[in-house]
């Protein structure tokens, strides 16, 4: 495409070079620049993109698009708009040739819930004879096609290269979990959503937003500037933001426990097993026979059936659907083992979701909640004492280790965890000790591998073991190193390694 035609629309301040040159491709990181290249210098956080430029002429850029006066050589175009991610995502749109024109497009936000919504719907799509597209958490895929997921929401030339490539190959939908960055970053600019859907809102990301207000704010602009003229919209009101957004927004759907919500239950049960009842919707009664369990998996339950039914699917696909979803990677998925354990392990990672995870493990009535968990480095430091004081409360035996400590030292995360877990009485003991005198105290293994297989040893019949904050992931960062780290491989390999239990 020529330079003159892709830049139309975005309203450039000034353009320097020639326009009839063609580009190849579009690239916002320079060392993926190839010949015939138009790099988008972006402003960051850490670095700003125009100090890549050189670079990106280095492997053949051709053109430029920045924030700001550009000097390039005579045979480079330069184009100076007043924001470089807006234009690059309107670009995308005109260089992949519209990808989403003629497709449905659903999304999802909120900072729990996401994936297991995201899952769920791709189930119940398929089940209506639909083929599904989906971008989240855990990957992108469609079909044999499976990318890994660096970001939730990726960048804007990568979401729609992925959706072209996914539209070529057959796919008639698109689902796309939303993440507060991508809706700030413009990343999702452009788009226009057949439904949108919100999970709820909790303390996450601070490091990025500041405060709940500017969170908020920009997931609230899903709803009010993505979504198509007469599309649906569906909100869960049991969560305070949830009920915010469904008073302010016209022509929404609302889902819930309350009595006030268009979707809710009218009888519901569960277990380890999972969810059996009834919700009540719009459409008529609803029958939810799931392999989800826990109060808070019947809210994302809720949240998937109003926004399937939202988009015009039939409740008998919803039936079936949510019937034959697949385990949720990460997501209390569970670790088969032969000592009558419910060993699970959960993406958890704020002081919220843990506490709705181990609240619904809690109402299974176990023997005893055994719970490992951990905190992310070099992100919101706010929520570690949150988090330990909410397993302290919730689990009668807690193991403090790491997670993904970055850049961070594994031992001051540990400590800013404690600060949550003292003000309850609880003593620290060694590993050693705690074996024997768990009552009112906790221990800490730094060492994920150690902690998790120090676990294992300890859960007997009946307990319930939980590891958490890491979920899908199969990695772990230390430092600059990215490791193959899986807590579902170290689990079973403890399992094997502690026959006699303990």
């Amino acid at each position: 495409m020529r330079i003159v035609e892709l830049i139309k629309g975005l309203a450039p301040s000034a353009v320097s070079g020639p326009g009839d040159t063609s580009v190849s491709g579009l690239h916002y990181d320079s060392r993926q620049v190839r010949p015939g290249g138009l790099f988008f210098a972006l402003p960051g956080a850490h670095a700003d993109g125009r100090d890549f430029i050189p670079a990106a002429l280095a492997n053949g850029a051709v053109a430029v698009v920045a924030e700001g006066p550009l000097s390039l050589p005579d045979h480079v175009a330069g184009i100076v708009v007043a924001n470089a991610r807006k234009a690059m995502a309107m670009a995308a749109h005109r260089f992949f040739d519209y990808p989403l024109r003629g497709i449905k497009v659903v999304g999802i936000t909120g900072t729990n819930g996401k994936t297991t919504v995201c899952y769920q719907l791709e189930s119940i799509f398929r089940a209506a004879g639909k083929r599904p597209a989906v971008l989240g958490t855990v990957n992108y895929r469609f079909g044999e096609m499976v990318h890994e997921a660096p970001h939730t929401t990726p960048e804007s030339v990568d979401i729609l290269a992925l959706i072209a490539a996914f539209r070529r190959a057959g796919a008639d939908t698109v689902i796309m979990e939303i993440s507060s960055h991508g809706l700030d970053q413009h990343r999702v600019e452009g788009f226009l959503f057949d439904v949108a859907a919100f999970t709820n809102l909790t303390p996450e990301h601070l490091d990025y937003h500041r405060d709940m207000n500017s969170y908020f704010a920009a997931k609230r602009r899903l709803f009010s500037d993505f979504v198509k003229p007469g599309g649906g919209m569906v909100f869960n009101i049991d969560d305070p933001y949830g009920l915010r957004l469904a008073l302010a927004m016209k022509e929404s759907t609302t889902c819930g426990f309350s009595s006030d919500a268009a979707l809710r239950p009218a009888e519901i049960h569960s277990s380890f097993s999972g969810t059996e009842g009834v919700l009540v919707t719009p459409q008529g009664p609803l029958q939810v026979c799931s392999r989800l369990f826990g109060s808070y998996n019947v809210s994302n339950l809720m949240v998937a059936a109003a926004t399937a039914l939202a988009a015009g699917l039939p409740v008998a696909a919803v039936e079936e659907g949510i019937r034959t979803a697949p385990q949720v990677p990460g997501r209390l998925e569970r670790v088969d083992n032969d000592r009558g354990a419910v060993i699970l392990v959960d993406y958890a990672h704020t002081a919220e979701g843990l506490q709705s995870v181990l609240k619904a493990l809690r109402e299974m009535a176990p023997p005893r909640l055994i719970t490992v968990f951990g905190c992310g480095g070099d992100r919101d430091r706010s929520k570690r004492p949150r988090m330990g004081k909410v397993v302290a409360q919730w689990s009668d035996l807690v193991i403090l280790t790491s997670d993904n400590p970055r850049s961070e030292d594994p031992l001051a995360i540990l400590e800013e965890i404690k600060e949550g877990i003292r003000p309850l009485g609880r003593k620290e003991r060694s590993p050693e000790e705690y074996r024997h005198q768990p009552a009112g105290a906790f221990t800490s293994l730094p060492e994920r591998r150690a902690a998790i297989a120090y676990a294992v040893s300890l859960a007997a019949a009946g307990d319930v073991l939980l590891v958490a904050g890491k979920g899908h992931e199969d990695y772990q960062i230390i430092g600059a190193k990215r490791l193959h780290f899986d807590d579902r491989e170290e689990l079973r390999k403890a399992l094997r390694e502690d026959m006699g239990g303990s």
